[in-house]
């Protein structure tokens, strides 16, 4: 009877001392187990282009076991517990080895630490060198058990465990040590991944290298004896090279990364591969010009209105070019790169043809005189060779035909937003004088690419496509594009016909631009100095087009042809062009410009009061030049006086108001 009773007492003991083990555990208070992690700014292919450190600095990020080598996993496992997969969070055994050990030698020979309490002390970053520390990693860890799964537990150890400096998890240690994804690892590295947490400062291979070897070793060793790993892999691994110094982090787009972050994007349009190439080439370009310099270099598919590429700047860095400054959102004038979009509007409201005759000379509106960049008037001329040549002065007469408010109209519905520095639109928008960004640019070149059908670029993988809206229509786009294409790109650039493109330079040389397409991509380049100071000696097509050009040479192996004329596109010469085509204005009905005197050839002795010239036809008012230089405006003729002119040959030409010349080479004593 003795010994029941005993019995029942002790049952009824380990029962009661169960229950309140159990209510312990059950009454812990777990820690905080959701922890921030760095965000992530992706690519359209999942690829990492930038992450951003969390609190105090730290590399902690988000990882899966699927993102998680499997060797890796079952090495850790086997060196650091076991038995993990079979306790409830503490490992008796380990225990019972520890405390024998420690009786036997006199000292701690082995720890009896769980993986669940490594977990448990760093959610809490508590003591480990006393009892109440081990004890209240204990009770945490057998609650953990309680709570979360194996992978659960385990995933938090990855996440967190330390690897020195400023990097937490295992993740953040393979991009930061190895430079790769923990996905595929060899055992050396592996076996590193695991021997670090162990003391991570004193085992950081970029410091204590002989440390970090021994260390590694010896995982590999154990694994061996474990037969984790078989002795000859072991001991090839051994051999094997540490990291010899800490890599940075991705951080590719990082003025994009930087907006998606702000905005709540975590994917993006960007080809991380692209991304990578036009950076490069970007700083390669840059390096040796004047450092305060920066650049913006975008690529779009225009076909998808997908942002494929955004260089902000020539390198994310403080300095004289302003590197932090993303440029591709900076208001700037965009010089001559607005022209394209003032013949378009000609060509669609029938005011002028590519094979129009148009006059370049000397002109006035209400007080406004424009000239040509160069100075020079070259008389009546094809509409599409003055958009070649880029000359101001007919495009300025044909912003005036049709208004400049519809310039600006059509510059918003291509989803820019113009700013006008006076709050006003006057004649010189045609020639710059707006502030727009390069990544407006790029969106209505990629309308003038998409036969005048302009849509918002996409740069969030995840916002839905927009319904286009047509600023031109399919015949005047693909005239502005055939003419452009005709330009003959930058030597060992390739033929011309096989990308359209444009180069501007704005006021006072301070924005240097190229943009340009060909049947599927459109890129825009703009370099010049964020502070809006002059750049001497800067121009678009010098500084910025060969960029152009080399850029799109990352982004496809060959151009993409550009697209065949829509089937309602008049194809003629200025000949068969309906009679108000022909020249733009209007036919006129004056007799055919000469000056009959003094005759070509002639050789005259000056007498200080001036040159006399005789004319015959034309409509005044009429523009003398002599060698390319104006010397006489609104002159009424028929009988003209020029300048005295240095002794020596001059050529004199006269330009009538349809843009007629007439013109004599003499010699002058």
């Amino acid at each position: 009877m003795a010994r029941l009773f005993v019995l029942v007492a002790l049952l009824w003991g380990a029962g009661f001392a169960r229950d309140r083990a159990d209510d312990w555990i059950a009454r812990t208070d777990l820690p905080v187990l959701v922890h921030a992690t760095s965000p992530e700014i992706r690519d359209r292919d999942g690829a990492m282009l930038r992450a951003y450190t969390v609190e105090n600095g730290l590399w902690r990020m988000a990882i899966s076991a699927d993102a998680i080598d499997p060797a890796l996993t079952k090495m850790l496992i086997a060196y650091e517990d076991r038995r993990f997969l079979s306790h409830g969070g503490v490992d008796p055994w380990a225990a019972l080895r520890a405390g024998w050990q420690v009786v036997v030698s006199g000292g701690v020979v082995s720890g009896a630490s769980t993986l669940t309490m490594q977990v448990a002390r760093l959610l809490e970053d508590g003591p480990t060198g006393n009892w109440q520390g081990k004890l209240r990693q204990a009770r945490v860890a057998l609650a953990l058990e309680r709570r979360l799964s194996k992978a659960q537990i385990l995933q938090l150890y990855m996440e967190l465990a330390p690897y020195g400096g400023n990097i937490e998890g295992l993740r953040a240690a393979s991009l930061t040590w190895l430079g790769k994804e923990p996905r595929r690892l060899t055992p050396a590295e592996a076996a590193l991944l695991v021997a670090l947490p162990q003391s991570p400062e004193t085992r950081r291979p970029d410091r204590h290298p002989e440390q970090a070897r021994a260390a590694r070793n010896r995982v590999l060793a154990r694994m061996a004896r474990a037969g984790v790993l078989d002795s000859d892999t072991a001991q090839v691994a051994m051999r094997a090279a540490l990291p010899g110094a800490r890599r940075a982090m991705p951080m590719l787009a990082p003025h994009l990364a930087d907006r998606a972050l702000a905005q709540g994007v975590r994917r993006v349009t960007l080809d991380g591969e692209l991304q990578q190439r036009l950076e490069t080439l970007a700083r390669a370009y840059m390096t040796g010009r004047d450092a305060r310099l920066s650049v913006a270099l975008l690529v779009a598919d225009h076909q998808s209105g997908e942002l494929l590429a955004s260089v902000g700047s020539g390198g994310y860095a403080s300095g004289r070019g302003q590197g932090f400054v993303d440029m591709s959102h900076a208001l700037r004038s965009p010089g001559s790169t607005l022209k394209p979009l003032v013949y378009g509007l000609a060509f669609d409201r029938g005011l002028a043809h590519p094979e129009t005759l148009i006059a370049d000379t000397p002109v006035m509106f209400a007080g406004y005189a424009p000239q040509n960049f160069d100075g020079v008037f070259r008389g009546e001329l094809r509409v599409a060779r003055a958009l070649q040549l880029s000359l101001n002065i007919p495009v300025v007469r044909l912003t005036e035909a049709m208004g400049p408010a519809h310039l600006m109209a059509a510059m918003r519905a291509a989803g820019m937003d113009p700013q006008l520095p006076g709050g006003r639109a006057g004649l010189a928008v045609s020639l710059g004088g707006v502030g727009v960004t390069s990544l407006e640019m790029l969106r209505l070149y990629a309308a003038l690419a998409q036969g005048g059908e302009a849509r918002p670029l996409r740069w969030d993988m995840e916002a839905a496509a927009t319904a286009p809206q047509r600023i031109l229509s399919r015949r005047a786009a693909w005239q502005v594009g055939h003419v452009l294409a005709g330009l003959a790109p930058p030597a060992a650039s390739g033929p011309p016909g096989q990308v359209a493109w444009k180069t501007g330079t704005s006021y006072g040389h301070r924005d240097a631009w190229a943009l340009g397409w060909d049947g599927r991509y459109v890129v825009a380049v703009w370099i010049g100095r964020p502070d809006g100071t002059p750049v001497p000696g800067a121009f678009g097509g010098d500084l910025a087009a060969p960029l152009l050009f080399e850029a799109l040479g990352r982004v496809r192996p060959k151009p993409v042809p550009l697209p065949a004329p829509p089937p309602e596109t008049l194809l003629v010469s200025n000949a068969d062009l309906p009679v108000n085509l022909r020249r733009f204005g209007g036919e006129t009905r004056a007799a055919p410009l000469e000056v009959i005197f003094p005759p070509s050839g002639a050789r005259l002795l000056q007498d200080g009061v001036g040159i006399a010239l005789k004319l015959r036809g034309g409509q005044p008012p009429f523009t003398v030049l002599a060698d390319g230089e104006v010397v006489a405006t609104q002159q009424r003729g028929p009988l003209l006086t020029v300048p005295p002119r240095g002794p020596g040959f001059t050529t004199l030409s006269v330009i009538d108001a349809a843009g007629r010349t007439g013109r004599v080479s003499i010699e002058l004593r």
